[in-house]
């Protein structure tokens, strides 16, 4: 079904090249720059918050959604190898299924990118944190580096290396993309040692009860840490930027994918197996929420009966988890290098969001000066700052879980739609050259779409209702601007200038890591 006027793939591909970003990633580049984009938070921190709704479940909720993560990239895979441009669902939805939809999935991808860059910048904060208290035998107040849903009243260090983040990707993305590869690399190395002291200490009995919650508890873990995969699809905004992409996108997307799953599941392991990752339950036998303040009451109450915090209730799972099994200053290492890499994927998701906004605002359903190219840097600085100072504000007053699920609704939506428009583009454009084509696509797809609902529903009640009021807005300001400044609707698809006089520069590649 079309919803709205279409922009062909043929008029896509056409103004990408009017308009378009240099070529100059290969598969290895692409592979790094997915493996940046997922390694961070949903693995350093959302560990504790899978473990408070699953206990060691957790390991099946990984594999669900790395499953529903893998027919998505699949579909992905085969979308972004016919269609090499920016703009990642966004462009897909366009050419398919219409630009009402193609605008519903942008700005879905708005929860996607920047409420999971302020979702990072929670996750650095509590890394960093947790290391400063411990290195240095300091008490950090509360009230500076915690959220009012986490007890404190802002938290300033992740609104400062959101702002950091800001300024990297407003002076060039050279500068940025080098970062990123240093950060990638120290990400890596410090998960492998984690595993290698981490495995050896595991105790079987930690993983019974496996599922104390039953399915459900697995079904919302897997829907909140879904978030670690959220970077995946990332890759393909760079696809207008890829050398002979119809190769090298499909071997950047699914396997980026596989080598973080794998990571996963090892880390997983070693945490549960080596210290347990049981639920703290309320007086009703419930667990209690992530995030809130009776789960924080509970924490205060293990440790002063056990001695010990329970890593449901720690901000640094990892770091904490190695300090238990006799392992102090490898976890302040751990910490250190979670302080220093998860920074790469606020840069990568900041990255992801600004490119769509350029791709939306080449397309006339934003303003121009979305698009607008800062005359020194040759970057999209207004945009750019402007991602950076909402994600600032996320950051500032939200806790990690909460902005995670908000990501994942955004998300969930998105990898459906590109789900659907690959099943739609196989019966309306079947002639089409497809370098790589979705195996089993007439299963895969439906399997893709059924997984993206199933998570979406075992999301919480107030996150699936955040996501319809986003929703409610953003139709709201298609009807009253985009609409009206659509090229397509204008009945021309050539690139408008984005200022009268000054013709607008073309976005910086990413460069070679």
């Amino acid at each position: 079904m079309i919803f709205g006027r279409i922009k062909s793939l043929d008029a896509i591909l056409a103004t990408a090249e009017k308009k378009s970003l240099t070529r100059s990633l290969g598969a290895f580049q692409l592979t790094m720059l997915g493996i940046g984009a997922v390694i961070g938070t949903g693995i350093f921190v959302l560990t504790a918050e899978a473990a408070q709704k699953a206990g060691p479940g957790m390991m099946l909720s990984f594999v669900i959604a790395g499953v529903v993560c893998a027919v998505a990239a699949l579909c992905y895979a085969e979308m972004a190898a016919m269609v090499p441009v920016s703009g990642s669902a966004y462009t897909y939805s366009y050419a398919v299924m219409g630009e009402l939809i193609a605008w519903m999935v942008g700005w879905a991808l708005i929860l996607e990118y920047a409420v999971a860059a302020g979702a990072v910048s929670v996750g650095w904060s509590g890394y960093v944190v947790g290391l400063i208290e411990n290195a240095f035998s300091i008490d950090i107040p509360d009230m500076l580096v915690r959220g009012p849903y986490d007890g404190g009243i802002v938290n300033l260090p992740a609104m400062a290396i959101a702002g950091l983040v800001t300024w990297l990707l407003v002076i060039g993305t050279k500068e940025s993309a080098f970062v990123n590869a240093v950060l990638v690399a120290i990400k890596v190395s410090a998960l492998t040692l984690f595993i290698i002291l981490a495995l050896p200490a595991m105790n079987m009995e930690n993983f019974t009860p496996f599922s104390p919650l039953g399915f459900a508890g697995v079904s919302a873990a897997a829907a909140s840490i879904f978030f670690a995969y959220v970077g995946f699809d990332a890759v393909s905004t760079a696809a207008e930027e890829t050398k002979n992409p119809q190769r090298n996108m499909p071997i950047g997307l699914i396997g980026s994918l596989a080598i973080c799953t794998i990571f996963y599941l090892l880390v997983a392991s070693g945490v549960i197996g080596s210290v347990g990752a049981q639920p703290l339950l309320g007086p009703d036998g419930a667990a209690l929420p992530p995030g809130s303040t009776d789960l924080a009451k509970a924490c205060v109450a293990h440790a002063a009966s056990t001695g010990s915090e329970a890593v449901v209730c720690s901000k640094e799972a990892l770091a904490w988890t190695l300090r238990e099994i006799g392992w102090p200053q490898i976890g302040n290492l751990i910490g250190l290098a979670a302080g220093l890499a998860l920074p790469s994927v606020i840069l990568m998701m900041m990255y992801g969001q600004t490119r769509i906004f350029f791709v939306m605002s080449r397309d006339g359903l934003l303003p121009p000066v979305f698009s607008k190219i800062h005359p020194k840097f040759h970057t999209p600085h207004v945009i750019t700052i402007l991602t950076g100072v909402f994600v600032a504000l996320f950051a500032a007053f939200f806790p990690v879980g909460k902005l995670a699920d908000i990501s994942n609704s955004g998300t969930l939506f998105a990898f459906a739609a590109v789900s659907i428009a690959v099943l739609i583009l196989r019966r309306t454009d079947p002639g089409r050259r497809r370098p790589f084509r979705t195996p089993a696509v007439i299963i895969t797809a439906p399997i893709a779409v059924a997984g993206c609902m199933y998570l979406f529903i075992s999301l919480g009640h107030e996150t699936k209702l955040m996501f319809l009021g986003w929703a409610a807005i953003g139709l709201v300001v298609y009807f009253l601007y985009g609409r009206r400044r659509s090229h397509v609707g204008l009945g021309h698809d050539e690139v408008h200038e984005t200022d009268a006089d000054t013709p607008q520069q073309p976005v910086p590649p990413v460069p070679k890591f």
